[in-house]
């Protein structure tokens, strides 16, 4: 009898195991469906940006129809480009008024991105630059884009460096304020002061919402030289937005990630060669980009002048242009930084 009631009374050491181990599969089944819940809204908001991106829109007339990379008789000379290293990219900002079918770009930056993918230079062309546009003669830059669309302000670029026009996006100024808003405002710098409605910009770093940002860019008539002091102030925008866009503080958080990702698709008009997935690898291969590895250059001209027409130019300095243009087809615009 007492052997019996050694048998049934079952020793601590022998449930205490048992007892441990369910606990620990229910410990693990609970952390296994969090992890796949947490992946299962990981890609979810992956393919939700994902599809943001694949909904911006974009216009074959953003580029020419042909390029003619190397020599080649047939091809007019603006249309022989240098095959060159790195990448170059038109941004296009027009400020026009709602109902405007036709306007003049407001905003003319080539951006060069080099070879490394480590600088990237942009390029701020005067609205009031005067060059030749193919098919039209000489006459203010800006009035290609009205004359023919990014097409012809694209052609008209490659007549002045040789170069091929990569890619190109369209932007008016209230897509500006609304890209600006959704990563929480911008730091920019001022190299001059002005007094705007309802605040004032003040030499040196700002820090300026939507709706300041888009006066900031737009004042030019208590700047002093300006057309090209506010261009001046549209690249430092640029930069500035580049840089917050970049940053840890937006791409680390999903809701500002997301509003400036929405932001961008529903203002930005893009060429058709600019889709999700190339977007997706550029701004991976370029994640290290930097404040400092952003350069401003203003396309050279030598003054001012008064076209045949009786309006107001910028003379184009047609020796340093020839040397910008050389240092874009080498993949060497440091260098022409530092000498001029």
């Amino acid at each position: 009898m007492q052997q019996q009631e050694v048998l049934a009374s079952p020793e601590p050491e022998a449930v205490a195991p048992r007892r441990r181990g369910r606990r620990g599969r229910r410990l693990l089944a609970v952390l296994l469906g969090l992890a796949l819940l947490m992946l299962g809204s990981i890609a979810g908001f992956v393919f939700f940006l994902t599809t943001k991106l694949t909904d911006l829109t974009s216009d074959a007339s953003l580029l020419p129809p042909s390029q003619t990379l190397g020599p080649d008789d047939s091809a007019t000379p603006d249309e022989r480009l240098i095959e060159a290293p790195g990448e170059n990219y038109l941004l296009i900002g027009s400020d026009a008024q709602p109902g405007e079918s036709v306007s003049r770009s407001d905003v003319i930056i080539l951006g060069h991105v080099n070879a490394a993918k480590t600088k990237v230079y942009l390029i701020h062309f005067p609205r009031d630059l005067y060059v030749e546009i193919p098919g039209r003669g000489k006459d203010k830059i800006n009035a290609a884009y009205a004359y023919g669309g990014g097409a012809l302000l694209a052609r008209t670029l490659q007549n002045l460096t040789s170069v091929k026009v990569d890619h190109a996006a369209k932007i008016d100024f209230e897509g500006f304020k609304s890209m600006t808003d959704a990563v929480g405002g911008v730091r920019v710098w001022a190299e001059e002061g002005s007094t705007e409605s309802g605040f004032t910009v003040t030499k040196g770093w700002n820090d300026l919402n939507g709706e300041q940002a888009l006066q900031f860019v737009r004042e030019r008539y208590q700047l002093t030289e300006g057309d090209i002091s506010r261009g001046r102030r549209q690249l430092a925008f640029v930069k500035a937005l580049m840089v917050k866009s970049l940053s840890p503080e937006v791409v680390l958080n999903p809701i500002k990630l997301t509003k400036f990702i929405t932001a961008v698709s529903d203002n930005v008009v893009v060429d058709e060669g600019m889709t999700a997935s190339f977007m997706r690898s550029q701004a991976l291969a370029m994640k290290g980009i930097r404040g400092g590895d952003i350069e401003f250059i203003t396309a050279p001209f030598s003054g001012y002048g008064t076209a045949p027409n009786g309006g107001a130019i910028d003379i184009l300095d047609e020796a340093r242009m020839e040397q910008l243009a050389l240092a874009l087809q080498s993949d060497t615009v440091e260098e022409y930084l530092a000498n001029n």
